[in-house]
């Protein structure tokens, strides 16, 4: 590992994002000798770029124990291996107009890890397109043109496999070909799904829609494209569809595609339980322990594939070095949990009534919030049966009384019916992960574990789901590290 790192140039992009810092701070503390990181983040000109890699990277609370171990060298240190670069993925050789330092970087990048995405499940279709599919490409492209490239990592996600409805299903790690779709009777396009996306955009300026308008109108169209061909949301519509760009177009390079699943806080580098912002269970864990439900949804048998971000980045270092100088057979890694340590949502909802039953937190008044001991919707119907009776008829027979009797203003009433509406469609967005029946296969994943077997745990990087006690994982590193890291 430390021979195979010492003077290679590597390329990071989506550098700000939660899984890109812990693998950069992983580099840079586990790998000194390593000689060049190129950095991309997305900025007009090196000065913001520089600043927002300083106030979003650098200075995170996740680098401390870097900087303690450096103390006054730290700064020298990090300028001696970064350089970084303003540009944006979704444009070809991201935009950059320095010519001597593109061909610098071509000259001597060694490993390319595209990390940049974007990871909101409705956001509009034509942001998620250019980042997540053309972006994959544009990235993929500048790597075919690196001389000395040696591996090129794509960080994919496990759920582009779409929906899963029978607890049977093994979902594979097998890649996507070029317009295959999760429909069988439909065939997938994507230059003409680029086009009809141009027009679509084109039409709404030339009615003079506002940029409010035409952002709704991007969200629901994604979601409406990525049904059609069978995926439930836009975010893994999108990802399926850099995935066949990489693949379909990588040629010679040495392709790595690292599928993780729920990515949750530390488990152990470089300390345990950092976390950046809240995904799909830390929303739901967050929002019943500062009082907002009551309930969680999803089946008590669902299995919640989880895996800490430490463990996608030891796997991801593993399969840099093994794979390097090669186009390895089986590219594809999962890096999940559901086939050898499950871990069941009924847990995720015990756990939580115990740890903020011990560690109640406070709300805006200071006051310890007290929760009650959660119920499970088992399915979205006993969820739409539940809102109605709990709280649209309650609202609608308000706005009846107002009418009739005291004229009162309609705002708290289309206040409540908003509320109701965004949770409604934030449930409708996390259904397919809440009611995920499938499991993941990992075979390729554990080949690199019985490769690395010898020395997982004295190089530090273990990524083997059985090393976690999801009890011990949950009360004392992943909800405290939601409160202080992600709360705040």
């Amino acid at each position: 590992m430390s021979q195979f790192f010492k003077g290679k140039t590597m390329l990071i992009t989506g550098t700000t994002g939660f899984l890109a810092k812990v693998f950069l701070e992983k580099i840079l503390r586990t790998q000194p000798e390593v000689k060049t990181l190129y950095l991309v983040v997305r900025a007009e000109n090196m000065d913001l770029a520089a600043k927002r890699f300083q106030n979003e990277v650098i200075l995170t609370d996740l680098f401390r124990v870097l900087r303690d171990q450096l103390g006054e060298d730290f700064d020298s240190f990090i300028s001696s291996k970064i350089v970084v670069i303003p540009g944006d993925v979704s444009l070809n050789n991201f935009g950059l107009k320095d010519e001597k330092l593109k061909s610098k970087m071509l000259e001597e990048i060694n490993v390319v890890v595209n990390f940049a995405a974007s990871t909101k499940f409705d956001e509009r279709f034509d942001i998620l397109m250019g980042v997540n599919t053309m972006g994959a490409l544009h990235v993929l492209n500048f790597a075919k043109n690196c001389r000395q490239i040696k591996a090129f990592v794509h960080t994919s996600t496990a759920y582009v496999c779409g929906e899963i409805k029978d607890r049977k299903t093994i979902v594979q790690e097998k890649p996507f070909e070029m317009g295959q779709t999760l429909k069988e009777t439909s065939k997938l396009d994507i230059t003409a799904e680029m086009n009809l996306l141009k027009k679509k955009i084109d039409e709404l300026r030339s009615e003079n829609a506002t940029e409010n308008t035409i952002r709704n109108v991007m969200k629901d169209y994604g979601i409406e494209r990525a049904k059609l061909y069978g995926w439930p949301n836009t975010y893994t519509f999108t990802k399926a569809m850099g995935e066949m760009q990489v693949v379909h177009h990588k040629d010679n390079v040495p392709l790595i595609i690292i599928r993780p699943t729920m990515v949750t806080s530390t488990f152990k580098d470089p300390f345990p339980g950092w976390i950046e912002g809240l995904r799909t269970l830390d929303s739901i864990i967050c929002s019943y322990g500062q009082g907002k439900i009551t309930s969680f949804l999803g089946h008590p048998k669902t299995i919640l594939d989880t895996i800490p971000a430490d463990m996608v980045v030891n796997c991801m270092m593993t399969a840099i070095v093994a794979c390097s100088n090669q186009a390895p057979k089986n590219f594809i890694y999962h890096v999940s949990s559901s086939l050898r340590n499950p871990f069941r949502i009924a847990d995720v909802r015990d756990f939580s009534y115990r740890y903020f039953t011990k560690f109640p937190i406070r709300n805006k008044i200071g006051k310890l919030i007290t929760v009650p001991k959660p119920t499970l919707i088992s399915s979205r119907v006993a969820f739409d049966i539940l809102m109605t009776v709990r709280y649209v008829l309650p609202l609608k027979v308000l706005n009846l009384v107002n009418e009739a009797f005291c004229q009162c203003s309609r705002d708290v009433y289309e206040d409540s019916y908003k509320k109701i509406k965004r949770v409604t469609r934030l449930v409708e967005l996390y259904k397919p992960y809440l009611f995920f029946k499938g499991v993941f296969d990992d075979s390729n994943t554990e080949n690199l574990r019985r490769a690395k077997s010898n020395n997982m745990e004295v190089d530090g990087l273990d990524f083997d789901p059985n090393s976690i006690d999801w009890e011990d994982y949950m009360m004392n590193t992943h909800i405290p590290g939601l409160v202080n890291y992600a709360l705040k």
